[in-house]
C-alpha cells in the first residue's frame, strides 16, 4: 500500500505573526513543520509498520510526504522522513507564492493522483490559516472517499479498506470506505515520535522530488480570495487591579463582575 501524507511549511506558533502586503509574512519568523501534521505523518507510520514495514526496497508499504512551498520548505520536509517516512514531493514554484486552498489542493491532487497512491492521510488543518478545508477538497478532486477527523484508524490493506473513528459531540462515529482514500486525523490519536539520531541521518540521505508547476502539469491560478487590508492586533491593555482597603476588596470584585454583566 502506498501511503502519501500532505505537510506544510508554517510560522513557528511562538513567533509574532505580521501581515505584508496582503499576505502573511513568511520570511521574517523561523518556519517548521505543521504541528498537526506530526500526528498524520506517525499515523501513517503506524499502518506501514502494523503491516510489513516501510523500510528496504521489499517493503510492503511506502509513505511519501508530500508539500507544497518554497524551497526552504524542505526543512520542513526532512523532519518527516527523519521521523521514518521513505521518500519526499516538494512542489516549488514562485507562481505557486500567496496560494490559496484551492489552487493548493489541485497541485496536491494531482502529485497524488499520478503517484498511484491508495491512502492519503492529512492533519485536520494548518496553523498558519486554521481552514480545515484542503483535505476535503483533495478528495473532491480526485473523487475519493473522505473521513475525517479521525481519533482511530484502523487499516485493512489486503480487504481494500480503512476505517476510522470520529469523537463528535453527540457521540462516537465509526465509518468505513473503500481504499483509495482520503482521511484526516486529530492530534489525539496518536503522540508523534521523536526523530532518533539514525533517523536524522538517514533523512539526509533520503530523496526529495522537488518539482515545479510545469513537471507537475498544472497551470497556477489567482486566487478567488484576496486580502486588502489588515490591522495588527492592538496591544494588550493593563488589566484593574482591585486593592482590599479595609475590607473592601470583596464589594470592589463583586462590582467589577456586574459591570460586565458576568454575575
Amino acid at each position: 500500500m502506498k501511503i502519501a501524507v500532505c505537510v506544510k511549511q508554517v510560522p513557528d506558533s511562538w513567533a509574532e505573526k505580521k501581515m505584508a502586503n496582503g499576505r502573511l509574512d513568511r520570511e521574517g519568523v523561523d518556519a517548521v513543520l505543521n504541528d498537526l501534521d506530526e500526528y498524520a505523518v506517525e499515523e501513517a507510520l503506524k499502518i506501514a509498520e502494523a503491516h510489513g514495514g516501510n523500510e528496504g526496497e521489499d517493503a510492503a508499504h511506502s509513505v511519501t510526504v508530500i508539500s507544497m512551498g518554497p524551497e526552504r520548505a524542505t526543512d520542513a520536509v526532512r523532519k518527516a522522513l527523519s521521523m521514518g517516512a521513505n521518500d519526499a514531493i516538494l512542489i516549488t514554484d514562485t507562481a505557486l507564492a500567496g496560494s490559496d486552498a484551492l489552487m493548493t489542493s489541485k497541485v496536491l491532487a494531482k502529485v497524488i493522483s499520478d503517484g498511484g497512491f491508495d491512502l492519503v492521510i492529512c492533519g485536520t488543518e494548518s496553523t498558519d490559516a486554521r481552514m480545515s478545508v484542503v483535505p476535503a477538497m483533495i478528495s473532491a478532486r480526485l473523487g475519493w472517499a473522505q473521513l475525517t477527523f479521525a481519533s482511530s484508524v484502523s487499516a485493512e490493506p489486503a480487504a481494500s479498506k480503512i476505517s476510522i473513528t470520529r469523537t463528535t459531540e453527540a457521540g462516537v462515529d465509526q465509518m468505513s470506505a473503500s481504499l483509495p482514500a482520503v482521511i484526516s486525523v486529530v492530534e489525539k490519536i496518536n503522540e508523534p515520535r521523536y526523530p532518533s539520531f539514525k533517523g536524522i541521518m538517514a533523512a539526509k540521505k533520503k530523496t526529495i522530488d522537488v518539482r515545479d508547476l510545469s513537471s507537475v502539469g498544472v497551470v497556477a491560478e489567482s486566487g478567488w480570495s484576496e486580502v486588502k487590508d489588515a490591522t495588527p492586533r492592538p496591544a494588550r491593555a493593563a488589566g484593574i487591579k482591585v486593592i482590599d482597603e479595609n475590607g473592601s476588596g470583596a464589594q470592589a470584585l463583586v462590582n467589577f463582575l456586574a459591570e460586565k454583566k458576568l454575575i
